[in-house]
């Protein structure tokens, strides 16, 4: 009873109830144009995949199985540890870490993880102003003095990033902070401003661990990923793109 009641429950939510009902309606719409039809059977089943445990894992894993954990073990000292931006939702009636998105947050905890484990090392913390701001008091609440902490407030992306922060990390022991799917976008623009960094992915994936009755149900947050993800093809494809025009550029 408990698992069909999560069966049920999971195929009300928004995203699957609405492709339920859309697909449902097709049955009684005219098929004279039928390659329409099909068309949109076709983009319904493949939106219904790419939102489902089963598949997303397929698309996923592979890339995160590439990177591992930061070890504190490994490593003696660090010199800096750089956590790059994501987003944040600005409320001033709110402490500054929940105003912080679910992958600004992510990516500050295990920058805490390492500035708990390593106290000389310098917290940077990187992105548009608000995000950053939001960010060095999230961290000042949570412990971490606030001599310790530098802001980087000016990059609007990534590439940014890299090229402001890179004067302050070349020649120094670097932990680079950022979500699993994004650290081979943003280890590959920090090296081509000359800066070697050590990687602490978080915001691991493991939608493989999904109960088998929910492997097949698409969901709201598994589409999320594989959006954060493609995201991520269309940044790579954009940096091969510039650079085949412009070998010196990023």
């Amino acid at each position: 009873m408990f698992e069909l009641k999560n069966i049920i429950g999971s195929l009300l939510m928004p995203l699957p109830f609405t492709l339920l009902l859309i697909a449902f309606c097709l049955f009684f719409i005219n098929k004279t144009h039928i390659k329409s039809y099909l068309t949109c059977w076709v983009l319904i089943l493949s939106l219904w995949s790419i939102s489902t445990p089963h598949i997303a894992a397929l698309i996923i894993t592979p890339q995160e199985k590439a990177l591992k954990p930061f070890k504190l073990s490994q490593y003696a000292h660090l010199d800096k540890i750089v956590v790059l931006g994501c987003g944040a939702y600005p409320n001033s009636q709110l402490p500054s870490n929940t105003q912080l998105n679910g992958c600004a947050l992510a990516r500050l905890v295990e920058g805490l993880r390492l500035a708990k484990h390593y106290p000389r090392a310098e917290l940077i913390v990187s992105g548009v102003h608000s995000n950053t701001t939001l960010m060095s008091k999230a961290a000042i609440s949570l412990g971490v003095k606030a001599n310790r902490i530098k802001q980087s407030p000016k990059a609007l992306d990534t590439k940014d990033e890299a090229r402001l922060l890179a004067p302050h990390l070349v020649d120094r022991q670097v932990a680079l902070v950022t979500s699993a799917s994004h650290m081979a976008r943003a280890i590959d623009l920090f090296q081509a401003q000359g800066v070697s960094a050590i990687t602490a992915p978080t915001q691991f994936y493991s939608f493989s661990m999904h109960t088998s009755s929910r492997q097949f149900i698409a969901q709201a947050s598994v589409l999320h990923a594989v959006t954060t993800h493609c995201h991520e093809w269309l940044g790579k494809l954009w940096i091969s793109l510039i650079r085949a025009l412009d070998p010196e550029a990023l």
